[in-house]
């Protein structure tokens, strides 16, 4: 090589050839760099293309407010208020009577024996008061290590058994779970 522009390919160019070359990478040269301007013109160009949807999103995004068409913001005891008891009614027997006509006939009468509004406070009530899990938890447990306690004495000495054992058990294990649970209530300041 004898300068950094030029390269030796093994054969010289002379003359007029040597002219035509030079001349067509001269012309080569020319259209890398109208290409790479052009390039850079039309990523600039897409760059503010994307711009201008951005802007645009962003504006159709934000609605003018103008003080006639303004809604009026709900007061703070608005917002606290819960939905009437009436709407909350209304809704509940609009998705019943959906979820009805879907049902067969014994399940739709099952359903409307159940969501009876009287069978559905004895249920509350029982169930945060006599169906505690806890309670049940600790009587089933009792109710199985006693009676299998007193199954196997009465059977080793020979005690006839009356079948309340299991029975008595259980009630035993649920007043422990009870007052397990009305305990850690007072202690602990929160239920469940």
């Amino acid at each position: 090589m004898s300068s950094p522009e030029k390269i030796n390919f093994g054969h010289e160019i002379k003359g007029e050839k040597l002219e035509e070359v030079e001349k067509t990478g001269e012309e080569l040269r020319e259209k890398l760099e109208k290409g790479r301007e052009a390039h850079e013109i039309e990523d600039n160009a897409h760059e503010k293309e994307k711009a201008l949807h951005e802007a645009l999103n962003e504006a159709t995004d934000k609605k003018p407010e103008t003080t006639s068409e303004k809604p009026r913001e709900a007061s703070p005891a608005e917002r606290r208020n819960k939905p009437i008891k009436a709407e909350l009614d209304a809704s509940f027997n609009t998705t019943m009577s959906e979820i009805r006509s879907q049902m067969s006939e014994p399940s739709r009468a099952f359903s409307k024996l159940i969501h009876n509004k009287a069978v559905e406070k004895v249920s509350d009530v029982a169930g945060s008061t006599i169906a505690r899990p806890n309670a049940i938890l600790a009587g089933a447990v009792c109710a199985f290590l006693l009676t299998l306690g007193v199954y196997l004495v009465a059977k080793n000495f020979g005690y006839p058994l009356s079948g309340f054992e299991t029975i008595g058990a259980f009630i035993l294990g649920w007043i422990l779970g009870v007052v397990y649970d009305f305990l850690r209530v007072m202690i602990t300041g929160r239920s469940s």
